[in-house]
């Protein structure tokens, strides 16, 4: 039984980054000025939000000027679907099967404007299937989202191949890379994206800090108007602390990755082997995954189930219920990759993060034998 919590649930969050707490205090205390106020308060405040802009920028290979600080990543994804939205005649907007809730619903809602919204087939392992992008792109098609990494399964998807084929078909295309960013390397560049969606909460920076990275020479309509800040896309006094948090994130994120993704690979190994042997189905084990993610299931125990008994065991994961507190269906993700519902509503969710280690590892298989050997006597008593 471990003592206290191991922290097994890193797509949903990270702990902050002590350094990156250190960067962010004197903007919490005594350089606590607006941005756009003209004294002494307000230019230091403009430099730091300045300086983050070029941290942030360089953590994806783009320009300053190309990134716009929004409050996170369903705000990013939000920004661009419905602004993009407002600058083009309605047409087609396609988007992958497996997107986050925060690119699916406003796609969704576009709909009422009179888009047709497409959903992109993906393949047993969870990669979006080109040859129905192709087939989707047939159709005058204006939006194409595709997430970089899916935040369940941890597939990485092809998006260079996605934007090749928007591009040629004229349409606007962007990727949400929020579970990407500090996991794998992100070149904006070369996924020739139009638009890309990162997040601070998912690199150990603050939660409510995102940015959405835009390619220069399209234009957006704001979803808030007011002072016109950030380029006049994104109105509202700057969250100075959250920004120069995300900047110290991102750049203490790229220092890190080197030596972090060959570690959480091993880790992850280390666990699925013991997986394998224990009877797990494992999804997306075929697919190009990030480092730290895997996403598991047994056949015929509940995930809600199994994510409650490891909690009490001391291990934080996540099920792979639908990403709502009160919704219990099975994942959209799992379903639209062909796994049967049953099994789908097995699934739990496991993302290392920085701080983990084998031992830990090591300890969490032992407690989830444990605790299936009990639910199976369970269950069979039942029967």
């Amino acid at each position: 039984m471990a003592m206290t919590h191991v922290y097994f649930d890193h797509n949903a969050t990270t702990p902050l980054d002590d350094k990156v707490l250190a960067a962010m205090l004197p903007y919490l205390r005594e350089q606590y000025g607006n941005a756009s106020s003209r004294h002494e308060f307000g230019t230091l405040a403009r430099k730091a939000v300045n300086h983050a802009r070029e941290q942030v920028a360089a953590s994806v290979g783009v320009q300053p000027a190309q990134v716009v600080f929004t409050s996170g990543g369903t705000e990013s994804n939000n920004a661009f679907i419905k602004g993009a939205a407002g600058m083009l005649k309605p047409s087609q907007i396609a988007v992958s099967a497996i997107e986050h809730p925060c690119v699916a619903k406003p796609a969704q809602e576009l709909a009422r404007a009179g888009w047709k919204v497409r959903k992109l087939a993906v393949d047993r392992d969870g990669r979006v299937d080109l040859a129905d992008v192709a087939q989707a792109l047939k159709e005058p098609t204006g939006i194409v989202s595709v997430m970089l990494a899916n935040n369940e399964t941890g597939v990485i998807q092809d998006v260079a191949a996605v934007a090749e084929k928007a591009r040629a078909a004229r349409a606007w295309m962007h990727s949400d890379a929020v579970q990407a960013l500090g996991k794998i390397k992100v070149d904006f560049n070369a996924l020739n994206v139009h638009a890309m969606t990162l997040s601070a909460h998912k690199i150990y920076g603050p939660k409510g800090a995102g940015a959405l990275v835009l390619d220069k020479r399209i234009e957006l309509k704001p979803l808030l108007s007011g002072g016109g800040h950030e380029q006049g896309l994104r109105s509202g006094t700057e969250n100075v602390p959250g920004i120069v948090g995300f900047g110290a994130a991102c750049e203490l994120a790229a220092q890190r990755m080197r030596d972090l993704a060959p570690r959480l690979t091993a880790m992850r190994d280390q666990l699925e082997r013991r997986l394998d042997g224990m009877g797990a189905v494992i999804f997306g084990a075929n697919a190009l995954r990030i480092p730290n993610t895997s996403y598991f299931a047994f056949p015929g125990i509940e995930g809600e189930t199994l994510v409650i008994e490891l909690d009490k065991a001391g291990f934080a994961v996540a099920s792979g219920a639908a990403c709502s507190s009160t919704s219990t269906e099975p994942s959209a993700t799992l379903l639209a990759m062909g796994v049967a519902p049953e099994l789908a509503r097995g699934a739990v969710r496991f993302s290392l993060g920085k701080d983990n280690s084998p031992a830990q590892v090591e300890e969490f298989v032992q407690v989830l034998n444990g605790i299936l050997t009990r639910l199976k006597r369970l269950t069979a008593i039942a029967v």
